[in-house]
C-alpha cells in the first residue's frame, strides 16, 4: 500500500470502496465478511453500481441494516446510463461519495478473511486457478514488489488488497475511467510509483480472490498489457542504462527487442541464452529494421554476457534451472538484473 498521512476535512474513518457491476451472486458472501471484520475503528462502506442489470444494489440494500447495526456506515449510489461507465469510473465515483481518511479497495466478487491493514497475502478460489500468479504474488519480499513491477503478472500488490490514504489517492489518481479494456489498476499503480509511493505488504493470508470468466480483466489485451509495460520498463530502467543484455535469444527476448525505441534497441550488446543452436547461430539479425545495414546483435551463453540484464525467461517455468543460473551469477535483482517475463 502506498500511501501519507492527512490532516483536513474527512474523519479518520475507513472506506471500504466497492465499484459494483452485476455481481449479486458473490455479494451476500463478500458483505458477510465486511460485517465480520474484527477492525474496531470507523468503518464505512461505499458502494458505486455501474448500471448493473440484475438485483446487484437491492442485494446490498438488504444489507445496510445488518451493517449499520454493527457500527459500519453505508453509502449506496451509481447510475442509469444504456452501457456501464467501467471499473475506474465506478471506483473514482464510490471515492467522491465516501468520507474517510484511508481507502480500502473491495471487489464484490472477493470477500475477506476477519482482518485489514495494507497489502497482504491471497488465497486464490477456485483452489489452483492461476497457481504461478497466486504463488508468485504471495511470495514477493519486500525488495521485489518494487523491483517486479515489469512482469507480466502485473501489479506486484493485487488490487483488492490495496490500502492507502485519501490523500495520496488524489495526489496519483483519479483512475483512468477509459472503460472495457483499461487497465486502470495498473496505470494507477504505475502513477503511484512515479510519484514515489512505497509499498508495503503484511504476510498474512486476508482475502479470498476468486478467479471467474466474466471478471472485467479478461477485457483487457494481451498487447495493451505488453505496451504499458515496455514503455514503463524503458522510463524507469532502460534510460538509466547505457548497455545492456536481453536474457533470451528466443521468441519473448526478441519481441523484447522489436518493441523497443531506437535508442534503446542500440544500448542493447547482446542476448543470451542456454541453447545451444540459438548460440551457435552466432547473431541475431533484425530483418524488419529500416537501418542499413541490419542491427546484428551477437547471441552468447549465459556465462559469457555481462550485466546489467532484462530477464525475459518466465520464473517458475524451467524446473528451477533459471533461478540457479541466476543465483550462480551471485547478482542483485533490482542493480545487475529486472525481470520482465
Amino acid at each position: 500500500a502506498a500511501g501519507r498521512g492527512l490532516r483536513g476535512g474527512h474523519e479518520s474513518t475507513e472506506s471500504i470502496i466497492m465499484p459494483v457491476y452485476n455481481a449479486s451472486c458473490w455479494l451476500d458472501e463478500c458483505l458477510q465478511a465486511i460485517l465480520h471484520q474484527d477492525f474496531t475503528g470507523s468503518m464505512e462502506l461505499s458502494v458505486f453500481d455501474d448500471t448493473s442489470t440484475d438485483d446487484s444494489k437491492k442485494v446490498v440494500e438488504g444489507w445496510r441494516e445488518r451493517l449499520e447495526a454493527r457500527g459500519i456506515s453505508v453509502v449506496i449510489s451509481g447510475h442509469n446510463s444504456d452501457q456501464p461507465k467501467g471499473v475506474g469510473y465506478a471506483k473514482n465515483k464510490a471515492i467522491c461519495q465516501s468520507r474517510g481518511q484511508y481507502l480500502c479497495f473491495q471487489d464484490a466478487v472477493v470477500p475477506w478473511s476477519e482482518n485489514i491493514c495494507f497489502t497482504h497475502k491471497v488465497q486464490r478460489v477456485p483452489e489452483g486457478s492461476t497457481e504461478r500468479y497466486t504463488r508468485w504474488i504471495n511470495t514477493l519480499s519486500q525488495d521485489q514488489l518494487i523491483t517486479e513491477v515489469y512482469t507480466s503478472h502485473g501489479p506486484t500488490v493485487v488490487m483488492p488488497t490495496w490500502f492507502c490514504s485519501r490523500e495520496w489517492y488524489l495526489k496519483v489518481g483519479p483512475f483512468d475511467e477509459g472503460g472495457k479494456g483499461v487497465p486502470e489498476d495498473l496505470l494507477f499503480f504505475y502513477q503511484s510509483l512515479r510519484k514515489g509511493g512505497g509499498l508495503f505488504r503484511v504476510d498474512q493470508c486476508l482475502l479470498i480472490y476468486r478467479y471467474h470468466e466474466k471478471a472485467t480483466t479478461h477485457s483487457v489485451t494481451e498487447s495493451t498489457i505488453w505496451k504499458l509495460r515496455v514503455d514503463f520498463l524503458q522510463e524507469r530502467v532502460l534510460s538509466q542504462w547505457e548497455s545492456f543484455t536481453i536474457w533470451n535469444a528466443g521468441k519473448q527476448g526478441r519481441k523484447l527487442y522489436r518493441s523497443l525505441s531506437l535508442a534503446n534497441q542500440k544500448k542493447v550488446k547482446a542476448f543470451c541464452d542456454v541453447d545451444e543452436n540459438k548460440i551457435q547461430k552466432g547473431f541475431y539479425t533484425y530483418e524488419e529494421s529500416k537501418e542499413r545495414p541490419k542491427p546484428k546483435i551477437p547471441v552468447l551463453h549465459y556465462k559469457d554476457a555481462s550485466t546489467p540484464f532484462i530477464i525475459c525467461v518466465k520464473l517458475d517455468m524451467t524446473g528451477g534451472n533459471l533461478e540457479e543460473n541466476l543465483n550462480s551469477l551471485q547478482m542483485k535483482e533490482g542493480i545487475d538484473y529486472y525481470h520482465f517475463n
